[in-house]
């Protein structure tokens, strides 16, 4: 009986993402109370920590896979690892950029000044740190023991309802907001792990959309303005257009962009044969 409670999918799920959480907190105060002793610049500081966090939450990962779930782990292989990065950058640097090229052609973007290229070190470190550890967890942890059980649809839906919801509590967001990132971010990186199979296509979305939206474009992050970036822009215009004081995440041609690549990633999917019935689950 124990070891059959062990196995539900929602133990499961509690425990990858509790020991994950733990293992990136406890290295979190370490790093901190390290720098208390041998200061850097702050920015440096933060890179460094964004990049022990990735680490971690990568190898805590491996962890529970290998210990806990006693499985081969074929979603963080280096196979085809540079393939998926690139193209999973190229995507979400272009679903970034036409979501802003709106805003522009719109009147409402403007360039005011261009700052020097170190600006761009605290959201490159936000945007990796983010991209991975939210990937490992949603992408990693709850879509795919979710589409064991409930099949590629379902767990599709319920993944992007969480991730939506889990973004209701930024600043300046909403339910309309809400419902707008779970279509963007929650079915298209889904429907990303889905097409290749891995978590590098995700991460590398997810980093690209939120690197080129922040430290490009100069734009607030989810409801998060960023102190340092390359460009220095200011957005004005109609809420829809624009997003808001949320950001561009927060306008209609960023859902109906991203939800065009989500289609196209699912029809793509479908032909791979990768989709997971629950039907076949369920019968199995």
């Amino acid at each position: 009986m124990f070891f059959r409670i062990l196995n539900y999918p929602l133990t499961r799920i509690i425990v990858g993402i509790s020991v994950i959480v733990a293992i990136v907190a406890i290295g979190q105060i370490g790093i901190r109370k390290l720098f208390d002793l041998f200061p850097l610049d702050r920015d440096i500081e933060k890179l460094v920590e964004g990049i022990i966090i990735a680490v971690l939450a990568i190898y805590s990962y491996i962890l529970v896979c290998k210990f806990y779930e006693k499985r081969v782990i074929t979603e963080i292989s280096r196979k085809q690892i540079l393939k998926n990065l690139a193209i999973g950058m190229a995507l979400g640097s272009v679903l970034q950029s036409l979501t802003i090229l709106v805003i522009y052609l719109n009147g409402s973007y403007s360039v005011l000044s261009i700052n020097p290229i170190t600006f761009i070190i605290p959201p490159l470190t936000i945007a990796f740190t983010s991209a991975i550890f939210e990937e490992i967890l949603l992408r990693g942890i709850i879509f795919r023991i979710m589409e064991e059980r409930l099949g590629s649809y379902l767990a599709l839906g319920i993944s992007a309802i969480i991730f939506g919801g889990m973004h209701l509590l930024n600043p300046n967001s909403s339910v309309i907001v809400g419902i707008g990132l779970a279509i963007q971010a929650g079915l298209l990186l889904g429907a990303a792990y889905i097409f290749a199979r891995n978590l590098w296509f995700p991460i590398a979305i997810h980093f690209a959309w939120n690197f080129t939206q922040a430290a490009i474009f100069g734009v607030n992050v989810s409801g998060n303005a960023i102190s340092k970036t390359l460009i220095s822009s200011n957005i004005q215009g109609a809420k829809y257009i624009t997003g808001g004081e949320f950001g561009p995440e927060g306008s209609i041609q960023a859902t109906l962009f991203c939800l065009t690549a989500t289609i196209i990633l699912i029809v793509l999917s479908k032909k791979r044969g990768n989709l997971i019935s629950w039907h076949s689950k369920k019968q199995s």
